[in-house]
């Protein structure tokens, strides 16, 4: 196994820290969650991943967030009967080769170009 397979768009589980939960202290996430790639940038001692949360939690209202289509669902490999969005106005940071949570696993699946590259050009807007 390795980790060539984990790109930018993919989905993989992952401790997911809520900003919310390190403002309380903590320092790692509660459970393990789908989260997704949201950037791989290729570094000499070890590629850092920018990882947006998946959740079942309907955000409140001015989150960036974006429902995920069932289409999309089932290429990320995610449960199809659940309601489910992707966030963006909060992410955690990992690095490829330095983590204690990344392992060298096939990712769940993937979000398509067309659902995801728009979103992450939002966030980059911001």
């Amino acid at each position: 196994m390795s980790f060539d397979d984990i790109q930018t768009a993919s989905v993989i589980r992952y401790p997911y820290l809520w900003v919310r939960e390190a403002g309380q202290g903590e320092t790692e996430g509660r459970k393990h969650r789908p989260v997704a790639v949201g950037v791989r940038i290729g570094r000499l001692d070890g590629d850092v991943l920018l990882l947006f949360p998946v959740t079942t939690k309907e955000p409140e209202k001015g989150r960036f967030a974006a429902e995920i289509p069932v289409t999309e669902k089932r290429r990320a490999g995610l449960d199809l009967k659940l309601r489910l969005w992707i966030i963006l106005d909060e992410y955690n940071t990992d690095m490829i080769g330095g983590s204690f949570y990344l392992e060298p696993e096939p990712p769940v699946g993937r979000f398509s170009k067309a659902f995801f590259l728009p979103l992450v050009r939002a966030f980059v807007a911001r």
